[in-house]
């Protein structure tokens, strides 16, 4: 018998507005802490120093946070000009401080369109992709050398909102883009494009996967909530785990054959009528039980269990 996971079995997704200065990791350890849940992951990390919308997954939903890591973002960024540094924030190590006096909002408007729509994009040295099974920024801390391969990403808007002329000439800009996208490099490739370094001095997230940052909370409101109604008063701030699946087709299946489904058998069901292809998922309902799971397409009339909530 396995050993018994320690702490509640609270299942759901919390909206955290992350706050400067903190990791990912370390959002989300405090988070589960603070909802003393068994399991608790994350739908795609932010930069130690972004801030913004981090959704977290707890207990059961973590089994399908991929599906927001595939979803598009939207941000809010300070880009800062002359500076260039080893992370392309202000975060890290200057490498170059040019003065970007020079630079006008007329020269800036003009860059924009060519990193607007399909571009090509080399990650940062500093991220956690994986080169040989190794993340890129160990190899960065250790001094390497390494070729990182340009990906494909989608910049679906780019827009100027302020310009800031001077020495550390300022910009900010709103960005809506496709998953994969590293904003550090964009900034970077904007002030290639200039002429100048460009390094990220301040992002923060708004949007992801149809969650807005306004819907999401502090730390430091959790905190207070816990301290002064208990943990469970928490419990209302959850999302149910579907939320992380509304934009696959659904459809509901009767009782009898939930309990098959449930067990992992393939079953015949009555498809919804959309473009769909073997291997697509779907996300399945049961009038008595709710929400059970995500399966995937097999031919016409039949699904495949692959992912389900076990009720606790």
């Amino acid at each position: 018998m396995g050993r018994r996971r320690k702490g509640r079995a609270v299942s759901g997704v919390l909206l955290l507005d992350k706050p400067a200065g903190m990791t990912s990791n370390a959002a989300l350890q405090k988070v589960r802490w603070l909802y003393q849940a068994q399991k608790a992951g994350h739908t795609g990390s932010l930069d130690p120093l972004a801030t913004g919308l981090l959704p977290l997954c707890l207990g059961e939903a973590t089994k399908f946070s991929r599906f927001l890591l595939e979803a598009d973002k939207q941000y809010l960024v300070t880009a800062r000009f002359g500076l260039a540094t080893d992370t392309l924030d202000t975060d890290g190590e200057t490498l170059h401080l040019l003065d970007s006096s020079p630079l006008t909002e007329k020269q800036l408007v003009e860059a924009l369109p060519a990193l607007r729509g399909e571009i090509e994009q080399v990650p940062p040295i500093y991220s956690a992709l994986k080169r040989d099974g190794k993340p890129l920024y160990r190899y960065a801390r250790e001094g390497q050398e390494v070729d990182i391969e340009p990906r494909p990403v989608t910049i679906h808007s780019l827009e100027l909102l302020e310009f800031r002329p001077g020495e550390q000439a300022e910009a900010d800009l709103s960005v809506s883009c496709s998953k994969g996208t590293y904003i550090r490099s964009l900034v970077r490739d904007l002030g290639e494009r200039l002429n100048m370094p460009g390094t990220v001095a301040r992002l923060r997230r708004t949007e992801t996967g149809g969650f807005e940052l306004e819907n999401a909370l502090t730390v430091e409101a959790l905190e207070q909530q816990r301290d002064q109604t208990g943990v469970q008063s928490m419990d209302a701030h959850l999302l149910p785990i579907d939320v992380l699946v509304q934009h696959l087709p659904r459809i509901d299946i009767d009782a009898n054959s939930s309990r098959y489904f449930l067990q992992g058998q393939a079953l015949i069901a009555d498809i919804p009528n959309c473009d769909h292809q073997p291997g697509d998922p779907i996300r399945v309902y049961c009038e008595d039980k709710g929400f059970l799971g995500v399966a995937e397409v097999t031919d016409e009339n039949r699904i495949q269990p692959k992912r389900l909530v076990v009720a606790s």
